[in-house]
């Protein structure tokens, strides 16, 4: 009876012994979270449409948010809060005192205005409406002369699929090349028309696409400054000649 006594009391104080080291080494790692794992630099990565300073802003939008430890945990289980034209941020932690944040926005390959919503309907390189604004967004080039009355989100642009694919292929070809423009506008005869500043280029049929799209990379240099119209509505691999009529 006795020796059981000892035993159990052994144990106990073996339990209590544990427990006070565990409560220690809890004690101090919190002590360690709270006094090292400060923010004291924030870098912001892969934003193009938003200042630095906006996106650390709604990252650290709270009263503990002064802790890096804290944050880079907090969004392992909670997404951001959402921001236009924005897929998602990774916060990452590069040391003790600094917080990495890689911003990675919506690929947006040209808009078109909707009437019934009064707003800008973004679309990717699949088609796909990944945002709708009234904002009008630098480098992302306004598609005139296509009738959309209404859009859905995450869903194709409701126009014809043959519409759909010489807009993308337009953009895409366009955007590889760097050689985006204000707008691009389908007449009657659905040539686009793309609008540079002061310079107007009719690209005519749309086979030769890609060719012509070199093509224009290597002339639009030269027109920077200038205003009128540059014709390769009728260049192709016999005719390489490229008209530019100057506005009077």
């Amino acid at each position: 009876m006795i020796r059981e006594k000892r035993k159990r009391k052994k144990r106990i104080l073996l339990f209590v012994r544990i427990l006070l080291m565990l409560a220690l080494v809890f004690g101090i790692m919190f002590l360690i979270a709270f006094k090292v794992f400060t923010v004291e630099n924030v870098v912001v990565e892969g934003n193009v449409l938003y200042a630095s300073e906006s996106i650390q802003e709604v990252v650290l939008n709270d009263e503990y948010s002064w802790n890096s430890l804290y944050v880079f945990l907090k969004y392992k289980f909670v997404d951001t809060d959402e921001i236009p034209f924005v897929d998602t941020m990774e916060i990452s932690l590069d040391d003790p005192h600094t917080l990495h944040i890689n911003v990675y926005e919506k690929g947006m390959m040209g808009y078109i205005y909707i009437p019934g919503i009064n707003e800008n309907a973004y679309f990717d390189k699949d088609g796909i409406v990944v945002e709708t604004s009234s904002n009008a967004i630098v480098d992302v080039p306004r598609i005139d002369g296509i009738s959309c009355d209404e859009v859905v989100l995450y869903e194709k642009l409701p126009i014809k699929s043959s519409d759909l694919k010489n807009i993308l292929s337009l953009t895409q070809a366009l955007k590889r090349k760097k050689l985006i423009p204000d707008a691009i506008t389908y007449g009657i005869d659905n040539a686009p028309v793309l609008t540079y500043g002061g310079v107007s280029v009719l690209i005519g049929d749309t086979t030769l696409l890609t060719k012509k799209v070199e093509r224009l990379s290597t002339v639009m240099p030269s027109l920077s400054g200038m205003s009128g119209t540059l014709h390769l509505e009728d260049w192709n691999e016999e005719n390489t000649n490229i008209v530019f009529q100057k506005s009077e």
